[in-house]
């Protein structure tokens, strides 16, 4: 019995076509997790010549047992924290491509709802809260099940320097 060569094709509905691949987005919380995701977005975005929007997402506390001085604004802390992520991954040479903002909000529900509009939307694994053991956070899983678009979750490589504390002595030594 003579066996004849076996061809393998794909639907075109499931291959991508790379060249709609214009926009990008990336949530970020000043992790290290979420530093290692923007700096894997940008990779992407520069090699596709994408559109990079770098968002942060706060809220204020729902608890009535939690004490929030009145001098704090959390706007004020996502802005800071969206800047210093990009100063830690850009320094001084930002990309005109790359446009940063903040949203107030579920951070899940922000980045679903961007990716709406976006090719694909980058998190990081693991941000500030939770439980550190474990290897995906809620609002990366709530993202996989619920974006409009494919979804990149990038865990940081070990032995890799990219938190805030880091970026924040670099800066320091510079001046």
């Amino acid at each position: 019995m003579s066996e004849s060569p076996v061809t393998l094709s794909h639907p075109e509905s499931v291959q991508p076509d790379f060249g709609e691949f214009s926009r990008v987005v990336v949530g970020v919380d000043g992790s290290e997790s979420s530093i290692a995701a923007l700096r894997k977005a940008e990779s992407i975005a520069e090699a596709f010549d994408a559109q990079l929007d770098v968002v942060c997402v706060w809220t204020y506390p729902i608890s009535r047992y939690t004490m929030v001085p009145p001098d704090w604004y959390p706007d004020r802390d996502a802005a800071r924290t969206v800047h210093d992520v990009a100063d830690a991954v850009f320094g001084e040479s930002k990309p005109e491509r790359v446009h940063l903002s903040i949203a107030e909000g579920s951070a899940a529900r922000v980045l679903i709802d961007e990716s709406d509009t976006a090719d694909l939307i980058v998190t990081g694994s693991r941000g500030h809260g939770g439980f550190a053991g474990l290897l995906l956070g809620s609002v990366s899983a709530e993202i996989a099940a619920h974006a409009h678009c494919p979804v990149l979750i990038v865990h940081p490589h070990a032995g890799v320097k990219t938190d805030r504390a880091a970026a924040k002595k670099s800066e320091e030594a510079s001046r």
